[in-house]
Order: C-alpha cells, then sequence, then structure tokens
C-alpha cells in the first residue's frame, strides 16, 4: 500500500483547515470544484482518456495543450520580434533554427526521465521509449541545441552585406526566449493536470480547498490532491505578463536573468509540494530542484556579467536630439 512521507500528512491537514475556514465564509469555495470531465459533485477536471480520434488514433489533452503551448511560442516571438523591428529574413531564419531545436528539446526532455528513471530503480533498466517528458530536459536541449545552431549555421547562411546580421539582432532573440518559453511551458503545465502526471501531495477522498479531484497515475489513488501543476501554470503566465510589460514598456534588457531567477526560485518551492515520481533524491532535494540552482546561479551571474561590461539593464530611449542629429547626416 502506498505511504506518504510525514510532511505531506501536514500539508493535507494545512489544506483541511483551510477548507473548513473558506467553507464557513465563502459561497465561492465550489468554484474550485468544477467537473470539466463528467461534471460530477467531486470536481475531477483531468482528462487522461483520448477526447477524440484522429485516423484510428486517440487523441489527449495532454497532446492538445502542448500543440497550443508551440503555436502560443510561434505566436508571441513573431509579433514581439516584429513590433521590435527585426526583419523577416532573421524571423525565417530563426523559425527554421527553432523547428531543430523544438525537435532537440523534445529528445532531451525524453532522455532526461529516462535516465532519471534509471538512476531511481536501475533494476528497471533505461527504458527510453516507455519514459515521460521533463521540463528541464527539454529546456536544457532545446536552448542549447538552438544557440549552437544559430550561431553555427549563421556563420555559413548570411553572407557579403548581410554577414554577421544574425549576430546583430542576437540580443533580441535573447530577450524575448523567456516569453517564447513561459507562455509554452504554462500550456504544457496545462496538459500535465489534464493527464494527472506531475501532481501534488494527496489530500483525501473529500472535498479539499484549493484541492482538485483527480487519479494519479503514479499512485493508482482517486482523490484531492494539490494541483501543482495548475498553481505552476498561473506562475508561468503571471511571469509571462510581468515580463512582456517590462518588455515592451520598459525595454527590459535583463529578462533572461529575471526569468532564469524567478523560475528557479519557484521550481525549488513547488517541488516542495509535489509527490509523483521525479528521480532519485540526492541531499535531500530533487534532480529539478538541483538544476534549479543553476538556473538561479546562471541568472545571477548574468546580472554580473551586464554589470561588470557595464550593458545597460534598460535599453536607452532615443532621445530627440540624438533622432534629429542623425536625419542631419542622412
Amino acid at each position: 500500500m502506498y505511504t506518504f512521507p510525514k510532511h505531506y500528512i501536514i500539508i493535507h491537514k494545512t489544506f483541511c483547515k483551510c477548507k473548513q475556514i473558506f467553507k464557513e465564509k465563502f459561497i465561492f469555495v465550489d468554484f474550485f470544484s468544477i467537473d470539466l470531465y463528467n461534471n460530477s459533485i467531486k470536481g475531477e477536471i483531468m482528462l487522461p482518456n483520448p477526447i477524440f480520434y484522429l485516423f484510428g488514433n486517440g487523441v489527449y489533452m495532454y497532446g492538445i495543450c502542448i500543440a497550443v503551448g508551440l503555436i502560443s511560442c510561434i505566436g508571441v516571438f513573431y509579433l514581439y520580434t516584429k513590433k521590435k523591428g527585426v526583419p523577416a529574413k532573421i524571423q525565417d531564419y530563426i523559425f527554421f533554427i527553432a523547428i531543430a531545436a523544438i525537435a532537440v528539446g523534445f529528445l532531451f526532455a525524453k532522455l532526461y526521465q529516462a535516465l532519471y528513471d534509471y538512476i531511481e530503480n536501475p533494476e528497471a533498466g533505461f527504458d527510453f521509449y516507455g519514459a515521460g517528458l521533463t521540463v528541464m530536459g527539454g529546456l536544457i536541449g532545446g536552448a542549447g541545441s538552438f544557440l549552437l545552431l544559430y550561431f553555427l549555421i549563421g556563420k555559413f547562411y548570411f553572407k557579403g552585406k548581410e554577414k554577421d546580421i544574425h549576430k546583430k539582432y542576437f540580443n533580441e532573440v535573447f530577450r524575448v526566449a523567456p516569453l517564447c518559453i513561459l507562455i509554452a511551458h504554462g500550456f504544457g503545465r496545462l496538459g500535465c493536470l489534464m493527464s494527472g502526471c506531475c501532481h501534488g501531495a494527496y489530500l483525501g477522498e473529500d472535498f479539499v480547498f484549493g484541492g482538485v479531484y483527480m487519479r494519479a497515475p503514479d499512485v493508482g489513488l482517486w482523490g484531492y490532491y494539490v494541483p501543482t501543476q495548475l498553481y505552476e501554470a498561473l506562475f508561468l503566465f503571471a511571469t509571462f505578463g510581468v515580463l512582456s510589460f517590462l518588455y515592451f514598456k520598459k525595454d527590459c534588457n535583463v529578462t533572461m536573468h529575471i526569468y532564469l531567477i524567478a523560475y528557479g526560485i519557484w521550481r525549488i518551492f513547488i517541488e516542495i509540494f509535489r509527490t509523483d515520481e521525479r528521480g532519485a533524491m540526492v541531499l535531500g532535494l530533487a534532480p529539478s530542484q538541483w538544476q534549479s540552482i543553476i538556473f538561479i546561479v546562471g541568472g545571477i551571474a548574468l546580472f554580473a556579467f551586464y554589470i561588470i561590461k557595464k550593458i545597460p539593464l534598460f535599453i536607452p530611449k532615443k532621445t530627440e536630439t540624438t533622432e534629429s542629429t542623425t536625419n542631419e547626416v542622412e
């Protein structure tokens, strides 16, 4: 029988207390028990089964959320860079590189999860095909391959007057990249909620405020769980909104730095509530928490580099004097 660690029981009791307080004081608590699966009173909002079939193959809500995330990612990149004046040829070049990077990202996401599973249970063998996907692996593989291909292919693709033009616009790509990642990741986490993976602590069979009624595939129990997938999706969408504001209104030059630090801190925190299989714990921390520490250190290192090199944290706006002088020269 599945047993839960002591600190998960503490989480359960805390949520139950919240349930009593909100149930007595507020009517809108019922909003948290909406059911999108079979309209049951229990509040099951996951959609683990195929919602329709295409050419004999089931189409899952998880896959749809991933697809919506990728389309949103591409849309954000196109609209944001177009607004900032990035040439169409550079946009097309980046789309080509991004397709390859996304493919590599999915490969690494699966490879990382298979590696986590193998470290945790070597006797089961290394099962790449049966492994799930892990966000951290996808981010590392996708980002690394994008940078490699962006500069390597660009060196041969752009010639003559266009030589090194991709380097000129790299900072704009670097600034918008975290926004693309956030929107795609947010929808991906909603997909996790639909499938029941990446879940939080089990809270019991009775309604608990803030909990979601679902079945965790790795546990096999129906009941209310801490919806870490939903909370992370909300965090990602909120961060996307904040960084979009800074990107357009403040010409923030450190969106990547902020993303790395903010998401790293959040991921370390939300992992405390997760009880799904995520790989072997090392010194009391999950693999994703160790990688989150690397994210935070990377973000701080970028800030330090910008400050040492005196790279502006916010892109200076052109003054009227500068613009008029430029017009006179032309």
